[in-house]
């Protein structure tokens, strides 16, 4: 099963979805936001991309932070922040099953699905 990650109104997840759709991929939507998002899945992700790929320092959240907050991340500390503040966790992440998606661009989708673009 294939699954999509995020939050619902991003912008950057509405332009995921749609070339989903266009292209008729199946998948589940994970928002979370609403459903949270465990340590397991964040620590997968880390140590498949590193925690500084999937971690949105350039969001509003991430900028509010204390300074303390900001300091000395490992991936431990970045699995806390994203699981405290869903909103700092790069998205979309897609699950194809064999891969993770950070981030979306058409063409990593086209060459993940097999498909032009």
């Amino acid at each position: 099963m294939i699954t999509l990650y995020g939050i619902k109104a991003c912008d950057t997840m509405k332009k995921a979805r749609t070339w989903l759709d266009e292209h008729g991929v199946d998948y589940a939507f994970h928002d979370y936001k609403k459903e949270s998002i465990d340590a397991v899945h964040l620590r997968a992700w880390c140590t498949e991309h590193g925690w500084e790929t999937l971690l949105n320092r350039k969001g509003t959240t991430f900028r509010k932070l204390d300074d303390a907050d900001k300091k000395d991340i490992d991936t431990d500390k970045a699995i806390a922040l994203m699981q405290a503040n869903p909103s700092m966790i790069k998205r979309p992440v897609l699950d194809t099953g064999s891969q993770r998606l950070v981030g979306f661009k058409p063409e990593w989708y086209a060459s993940a699905f097999d498909t032009n673009a």
